[in-house]
């Protein structure tokens, strides 16, 4: 399933050598399926991330099963795919959640945070500094138990109520993120509206606040077409950790602008022909895409599984 010797590798100067993919397909990337995805399939879905050489998939989210009923499975899940030998991280929406995650040995968790007003009240049924209050106990208790804890930030970009949203806004939510103790950051283009120079910008305000790049992973969404191209921007500022779904699947239920999130064969793709390396194979990758596709009963809306596939 894969193109003999393509892509041609053509470096370019002051990428990083090696990128890390924080694969969301079995989390972000089903939440938003209208049909239930068994549970044995979900975790079979996960065991093939992990043959094609991912070794950061985030599992599932332990939120209450009224607001986003697909991961209502997560306690039946993730001892399922705990043993596999990579990162599992879960989304923890408050203590509950960190509970439940913790009960099941998981060493990783996100908490969602939203850098406007109308996406938290949407989101979380809180203000902003509601929402950054309630996760504070939740990350305290995380680093207490040696857990690494990352902070999404949504609408770092644009907002579907909001419009643009300032830069200024979206660094003051990091900071507070980071100060509580985040390891690190995951910057969301919820509604895929971000361009590279907007990117860049946000990224060099971060960094000009203290903010290390190090820290900072990028999740962008290709709503507009533009999830490539940004995260080429990201790259070139010194990003090594880039949020994408296998296939290209997800949105976001909250936002109903939000369409597919960055499909991580696409970003291999890329990566791949600019000799960045990510260790994923992406034939495995591809076919695990296809497979998925098939239990979903429609194609894959990635265009490089579409290309590959078709080729076989």
């Amino acid at each position: 399933m894969t193109v003999r010797e393509l892509p041609m590798v053509v470096p370019v100067q002051d990428l990083p050598a090696r990128v890390r993919i924080h694969e969301v397909g079995p989390r972000d990337g089903l939440q938003n399926e209208k049909r239930t995805v068994p549970t044995e399939v979900k975790a079979d879905f996960i065991r093939r991330l992990a043959d094609a050489g991912l070794t950061t998939i985030e599992a599932t989210s332990f939120v209450h099963p009224k607001w986003v009923p697909q991961l209502a499975d997560a306690e039946e899940l993730f001892p399922l795919v705990g043993e596999l030998p990579v990162e599992l991280p879960v989304l923890v929406p408050n203590e509950r959640g960190l509970d439940r995650a913790l009960a099941l040995g998981a060493r990783r968790i996100a908490v969602f945070a939203s850098a406007t007003e109308s996406f938290a009240k949407a989101n979380l049924n809180r203000t902003m500094d509601e929402a950054l209050a309630m996760f504070e106990p939740v990350v305290a208790r995380a680093k207490a138990q040696k857990v690494h804890v990352r902070g999404y930030l949504s609408m770092c970009f644009g907002d579907p109520w909001e419009g643009p949203v300032p830069i200024h806004q979206v660094v003051r939510v990091c900071k507070a993120l980071m100060d509580m103790g985040c390891d690190e950051l995951s910057l969301g283009d919820t509604i895929g509206v971000a361009t590279p120079g907007h990117v860049q910008a946000l990224l060099s305000q971060l960094n000009e606040e203290g903010v290390p790049t190090s820290a900072i992973g990028v999740h962008f969404h290709d709503t507009y077409g533009q999830a490539l191209a940004n995260t080429l921007a990201a790259l070139q500022h010194g990003v090594t950790t880039v949020d994408a779904s296998a296939g290209g699947l997800g949105g976001c239920p909250y936002a109903k602008s939000a369409t597919g999130n960055l499909a991580t064969e696409d970003l291999v793709w890329m990566l791949q022909g600019l000799g960045v390396d990510t260790g994923v194979d992406l034939g495995r990758l591809t076919a695990t895409s296809v497979w998925m596709a098939a239990h979903l009963d429609r194609p894959s809306p990635s265009r490089t599984v579409r290309a590959l596939s078709h080729k076989e």
